[in-house]
């Protein structure tokens, strides 16, 4: 298993690229990244209309790996053109309803919200990750704090999207909200930006929180692990199901901080009641609690599985 190759195709964006790095290393595979691009028109075209050709694609690659593992709508084609050039030479997996017949891959990989059945899906609750207990716990000393008996709690912000747009109004109301909550006289926020974080955020998170707390400007994995760490609570923005569920990995109290959305989304409806109803997630409100549930680690819990399927077409 060591040895076997992957290639692991996504648009590039960090929840992407975690959900298909967390599932490449759970399955010790020696992997590398493939950004997936299409052609200006192909680019706006759904992945059900879409011929399959490796010509749609930008940038041409070379595929000598046993096994794909693709995530997002672009990827989809790609994924599939490789499998229909290769056929059983090569074992491909989905990450996420792929919005076309389950029969191009070998196994998809979805959340239970997906509400996405066949032979050949494993579900997860949540989305799967490449954040790992040991790497937290190695990065625990990374933030250097004020030696203060006070409670921390690690503030994860998201970023604008098609169902919440960020606007400064409703992020100051949330930040100003946590900030009441939380009372610097009990608790030490650490602000964790993301890589969809707009930077008038985080300077409006700076402006509201650098006094008594500790924000983090850039992106920094090594700070995002170590307030895994140290933190009491975390508090994560509504717009990120995968950052909800990274955060569920440390069995710690988790509030969603919910925002007013552009738009109905079934899916975050059902994952925001899932993850409650499991006890790992509340609603940020007025009070503070204290609560626990065990660790979610999906990604090794589904690795049995995927190996089970790999046997069956003869990859391992």
């Amino acid at each position: 298993m060591l040895e076997l190759k992957a290639l692991l195709l996504t648009q590039g964006m960090h929840g992407m690229v975690s959900q298909v790095e967390g599932l490449a290393k759970a399955l010790k595979l020696n992997f590398k990244h493939q950004k997936i691009k299409l052609k200006p028109f192909w680019n706006l075209i759904p992945p059900k209309f879409t011929p399959i050709s490796e010509n749609l694609l930008t940038d041409k690659f070379v595929c000598d790996s046993k096994i794909i593992i693709s995530c997002g709508r672009k990827s989809v084609i790609p994924s599939i053109a490789m499998k229909k050039r290769f056929g059983k030479e090569i074992f491909n997996i989905h990450i996420q309803d792929p919005k076309v017949s389950l029969k191009n891959f070998d196994l998809i990989i979805t959340p239970e919200h997906d509400n996405l059945n066949g032979e050949n899906v494993i579900k997860t609750v949540g989305s799967i990750h490449y954040l790992t207990k040991k790497e937290i716990a190695e990065n625990s000393k990374y933030i250097k704090l004020n030696k203060e008996k006070k409670k921390i709690v690690a503030f994860i912000i998201g970023g604008p999207n098609k169902y919440y747009d960020y606007s400064d109004e409703q992020i100051n109301y949330m930040f100003n909200k946590v900030k009441t909550l939380f009372t610097p006289d009990k608790y030490k926020i650490i602000i964790i930006p993301s890589y969809r974080t707009p930077e008038r955020v985080i300077k409006i998170a700076f402006n509201t929180f650098s006094f008594n707390h500790h924000v983090i400007k850039e992106i920094n994995k090594k700070a995002y692990l170590c307030s895994y760490a140290i933190a009491d609570h975390i508090i994560v923005t509504c717009d990120s199901t995968s950052m909800i569920s990274e955060a569920a990995i440390t069995g710690k109290p988790i509030y969603i901080a919910m925002m007013k959305s552009k738009r109905l989304n079934k899916k975050f409806r059902s994952f925001y009641s899932q993850f409650n109803k499991l006890g790992m997630t509340k609603e940020l409100s007025e009070s503070i609690d204290n609560w626990s549930y065990d660790k979610l680690d999906e990604v090794n819990r589904i690795v049995p599985l995927i190996k089970e399927h790999m046997k069956k077409n003869g990859i391992i």
